[in-house]
């Protein structure tokens, strides 16, 4: 019989990096080899259910409504021995995580999935831990997960070999900044190329990799600045180097890795043209096919009416700066 107290559920909101992440330091910890700056996202979440249970022989693990493939229950069970070992459990559990928004294609499920996962799983097993802590534990498994645990705008340092103990930081709250993300969804589906596989393929291959490494941290600490002063066109300039420049180190990889779409192209062109026309709107993505342009609020219906009358984008929708994760027993 499961002791009541022994379950805990999570909602976690996806974050996108306005600087980029791409790169680890040590693959085997998930260390971030730069910082990274996001924003939590409202409208992009994932809830997550765990249950230890004495009657189970093995961990159940359910995405989405159907069984995990293998893959993907060994990074959930690989988060649920890390909170076992802190909190001396032996006791199997039963896991259900669903997302309101597109899986593995590019709009960082990974992250408010991971996020939630540590935080539900934490709970379930008795530990009580603060929100660094929390952080630290979903950086082992998916690095912007670690960024997931806090609301508003969102710091991820980069580490270094060896560094168990990484964990975000805010940098502001919610309420700071009336900002819009509209996503603009492209290509339906599951990208070829994992972020991690894709990652590591730069940083073997890339002639532009160390390039990358030099000059992140610059863009890292001028979106900083920005978010703080609240200057949306500095923060959009910089936002757009960070993402094309790691882009341009997965399309010079060998073999090379395309995220884009030709609906990528013409979004990219949209966001663009808004701004030729006085719009401040600028764009932004992940290691996937879809767009996000960021823009203020006075502006934000304009530029989703725009990129949905933008050739091959499939479904656009519009976020604000999200909340911190949320924790229920």
């Amino acid at each position: 019989m499961t002791d009541r107290s022994m379950q805990a559920s999570a909602r976690a909101c996806a974050n996108i990096a306005l600087a980029k992440y791409w790169g680890k330091a040590d693959v085997r910890r998930n260390v971030p080899a730069v910082p990274s700056i996001s924003l939590t996202l409202d409208q992009l979440v994932t809830e997550t259910r765990v249950r230890f249970d004495e009657s189970l022989g093995a961990d159940v693990v359910r995405l989405d409504g159907r069984r995990a493939t293998v893959a993907e229950a060994e990074r959930v069970i690989a988060m649920l021995d890390r909170v076992r070992r802190e909190a001396g459990l032996r006791l199997s559990a039963h896991v259900t995580s669903h997302n309101h928004f597109p899986t593995a294609a590019g709009l960082a499920s990974s992250a408010s999935g991971f996020a939630a996962l540590a935080a539900a799983a934490s709970a379930a097993a008795g530990l009580r831990f603060n929100a660094r802590r929390l952080s630290a534990l979903a950086r082992a498994s998916s690095a912007s997960a670690a960024r997931s645990i806090y609301g508003g705008f969102v710091e991820l340092p980069a580490g270094s070999r060896g560094d168990s103990d990484l964990a975000a930081r805010p940098i502001a709250p919610p309420g700071h900044w009336n900002l819009r993300l509209v996503v603009a969804a492209t290509e339906p589906g599951q990208k070829k190329v994992g972020s991690t596989e894709g990652m590591e393929r730069s940083r073997k291959t890339s002639p532009y990799y160390h390039a990358w490494l030099d000059q992140a941290p610059r863009w890292s600490r001028k979106i900083k600045r920005a978010v703080k002063d609240r200057d949306l066109d500095t923060l959009g300039a910089a936002m757009e180097q960070s993402t094309l420049a790691f882009h341009c180190c997965a399309i010079t990889s060998d073999p090379p890795i395309l995220y884009w779409a030709p609906a990528t192209l013409a979004a990219l062109a949209t966001v663009r043209g808004l701004r030729e026309r006085g719009v401040s709107a600028w764009a932004t993505m992940d290691a996937g096919p879809h767009v996000k342009a960021l823009c203020g609020v006075g502006d934000a219906t304009r530029v989703r009416q725009a990129l949905d009358r933008t050739p091959g984008v499939t479904r656009t929708w519009m976020a604000k700066p999200g909340p911190d994760v949320e924790v229920h027993r």
